[in-house]
């Protein structure tokens, strides 16, 4: 039995994400009947979790983890945790999970739907937000799983289901018949992960707008046919049929991008707001009206169509796929930088925040 024990938590005010505060409270660390406490091991900073945290009442993602606290909320980031104890059946201690968790210490779930692969939190409050985010999987089961690749798993891992799914979409509707696409923030792993999955397509040219601070970063990506600056949209001619795929949640650069094509863009394809944190709007000042892509529902059509297991040896062999090119030693695009504490987790969600990471960096905050 565990004795009461110190749990801290990292909270962050809703409307001002570069603002959070760590709060410490003695609990008893003895699960109830039907609980498991989880210790957090690790977690993943990316701006993935800044985006999730602007749009968090529109997605439900501050419903994750509740605070008690109407303007502070947890911000969720995948990573692994051990366990610490457990009243259920079937989960042992000292057993490693990957999943969604709260800068944390501690997480407490109520384990259902237990199975070899892990299982489903069923506490109340999650049972009306997505599913995707609610299982937890047993290391021992994962066939994919390296302890040696722990960091890349969390960093890389939930970005590049939304790149893989995000490919697979505009794969499975032929483009709407585009033979161009054209990426904001190009620079942004999930951005770069989409063109990677599109390699090899005939006939299809993939084009990064970038800042200039990063435009040399994503000419080394080489996964772009062409690389421009957010001021040289207008040098990229409006010969073809194009497709917007949006990264970067700039309202004025979608409203460029929308008039500079005009009746050649075939698509606006919103997928993330690596430039802004404020509410998305699918708005644009001309041409079809930009469409939120959200990659649980291209997984449950997908896992419809295919089934569990092909599912998820097609994302297992891609992201290992991935993990080798982003780690090539002849040109790796990935540094991990490993942080201790939440305290360091304030700095980078504060550095995030403002746009001051580096496009090759990847933090993990060590808890």
């Amino acid at each position: 039995m565990q004795s009461p024990g110190t749990v801290t938590r990292l909270i962050t005010r809703k409307n001002a994400i570069d603002q959070s505060r760590v709060e410490r409270e003695q609990r008893s660390l003895i699960p109830a009947a039907g609980e498991v406490i989880l210790k957090i091991d690790r977690c993943a900073l990316t701006t993935n979790n800044i985006s999730y945290a602007a749009y968090g009442d529109l997605m439900n993602y501050w419903g994750f983890f509740p605070t008690g606290q109407s303007e502070w909320g947890h911000i969720p980031a995948w990573g692994f945790a051990d366990v610490l104890a457990s009243e259920v059946d079937g989960i042992a201690v000292g057993e490693r999970f990957y999943g969604y968790f709260p800068l944390a210490s501690h997480l407490w779930v109520r384990p259902d739907r237990v199975t070899e692969r892990g299982f489903y939190d069923a506490v109340e409050h999650r049972q009306t937000l997505s599913s995707t985010y609610n299982q937890y999987t047993r290391c021992s089961w994962d066939r994919y799983y390296s302890e040696a690749f722990e960091n890349l798993q969390i960093l890389l891992n939930p970005l590049f289901l939304t790149s893989l799914m995000l490919a697979d979409f505009l794969q499975d509707n032929q483009f709407f018949g585009a033979t161009r696409l054209v990426f904001s923030s190009a620079s942004s792993k999930t951005a770069f992960g989409t063109a990677v999955c599109l390699e090899g397509q005939s006939n299809l040219e993939r084009v990064a707008l970038t800042s200039t601070g990063n435009k040399a970063f994503v000419e080394h990506l080489g996964c772009y046919e062409r690389t421009l600056g957010y001021a040289e949209l207008a040098s990229l001619p409006a010969d073809r049929p194009t497709l917007y795929v949006d990264f970067s949640g700039d309202l004025d650069l979608r409203d460029q991008v929308h008039l500079h094509f005009a009746e050649r863009l075939v698509y606006s394809c919103f997928a993330g707001s690596a430039q802004s944190t404020d509410e998305p709007q699918l708005s644009a000042i001309t041409g079809p009206q930009p469409a939120f892509f959200f990659a649980p529902i291209q997984i449950r059509k997908r896992s419809a169509e295919w089934g569990a297991q092909r599912l998820s040896q097609y994302f297992g062999e891609g992201v290992q796929q991935f993990y080798r090119k982003v780690t090539a030693p002849a040109n790796p695009l990935l540094r991990v930088v490993e942080s201790d504490g939440l305290e360091a987790a304030q700095t980078v969600i504060s550095r995030l925040f403002h746009g001051k990471i580096a496009a090759i960096e990847g933090h993990v905050i060590r808890l």
